[in-house]
């Protein structure tokens, strides 16, 4: 997850808006078919998350579990959700009469 971490979160500075760039990076990350498990020999899961510029795949993380693979999977597509959400400014929780 480094490479991806440092990428879609050194974009932005205090309050700056992300750009168009970024935004389209955490919404190819926010989908799940962009995403797949690969076994490796050793019997370990790898989460892999596809470049949406070509057909490469880039590894995430390592689990154990191909549940595991997949709950890291579903924590990586709710953080940039929440990115995503992020962007389109404050949102009204709660209002009095």
């Amino acid at each position: 997850m480094t490479y991806y971490y440092y990428k879609t979160s050194t974009n932005t500075v205090g309050n700056q808006k992300p750009n168009e760039d970024s935004i389209n990076q955490w919404k190819h990350l926010a989908d799940k078919k962009n995403w797949r498990i690969t076994q490796l020999p050793n019997g370990f899961y790898q989460t892999e998350c596809s470049n949406p510029d070509n057909e490469e795949w880039h590894a995430v993380t390592r689990r154990e579990t191909i549940e595991g693979a997949e709950t890291a999977i579903n924590g990586s597509i709710d953080h940039f959700s929440k990115k995503i959400e992020a962007t389109q400014g404050p949102k009204v929780i709660k209002t009095f009469k």
